[in-house]
């Protein structure tokens, strides 16, 4: 189980997102006593195109090592595998959905990603709508705002499969039953690997955890599960 009386938290979004995708987390987490700290992952001075996870990773442990211990380290999607990436630094862990390290991401749909991704000139409402088929009509225009173009080489790198040590630390995993992304079979046997806990979705699609509906419950089952 966790260390008693985790306090603060990091939390990392996806790609193509931002910190205001934890928004509805930070309510509930801060409701309980956990002071929260959400950043947005920035490109490096030579642009997007020329960021690479490394960076991303380089950013994610600044940030965390600034925040006091016992301190969990929650992740979704790319956020969760970067925050696997940095568990050595984390009292305890969860992940939304994370991209997963090798083996696992072998068994991910391959797509081929340019240099640099333009979910932001791209981004359409409809589309937006269909991804968040279990978020109300205002959450979907308030992320189709806010969506943000990617570094192809960072979701190179993910997508080639990165060796990441078991977690010293308890790990939660989250696995949505209705993500087209990271399927839930892969999500639970990652959490079957790591001997980790395992909260399963029905009705959830792969941002559904954060942004949909039920994000509120979703985020008090993670705080009971930390003070479990």
């Amino acid at each position: 189980m966790p260390p008693a009386q985790v306090r603060h938290a990091v939390l990392v979004h996806g790609a193509g997102g931002g910190g205001w995708e934890w928004d509805l987390w930070c309510g509930v987490l801060e409701a309980h006593g956990i002071a929260c700290a959400c950043f947005d992952l920035a490109p490096v001075d030579a642009g997007l195109a020329a960021t690479t996870f490394d960076d991303y990773r380089a950013q994610l442990r600044t940030v965390l090592e600034a925040v006091p211990r016992p301190r969990v380290l929650i992740g979704a999607s790319l956020g969760g595998l970067l925050a696997a990436t940095c568990a050595d630094a984390a009292d305890a862990l969860v992940l939304v959905n994370p991209l997963p390290p090798a083996p696992w991401s072998a068994r991910l749909a391959r797509r081929e990603w340019p240099d640099l991704v333009p979910w932001r000139l791209e981004a359409r409402l409809a589309s937006t709508r269909a991804a968040l088929a279990d978020a109300d009509d205002a959450t979907a225009l308030f992320a189709f705002r806010r969506w943000r173009d990617e570094s192809g080489a960072v979701l190179r790198q993910a997508q080639a499969g990165l060796e990441v040590a078991i977690p010293e630390c308890p790990v939660l995993l989250v696995a949505s039953e209705l993500d087209e992304d990271v399927p839930a079979a892969v999500t639970a046997a990652l959490a079957g690997a790591w001997n980790a806990s395992l909260l399963r979705l029905p009705g959830s699609t792969h941002v559904g955890p954060l942004l949909g509906r039920d994000a509120a419950d979703v985020a008090a089952q993670v705080v009971a599960w930390l003070w479990g």
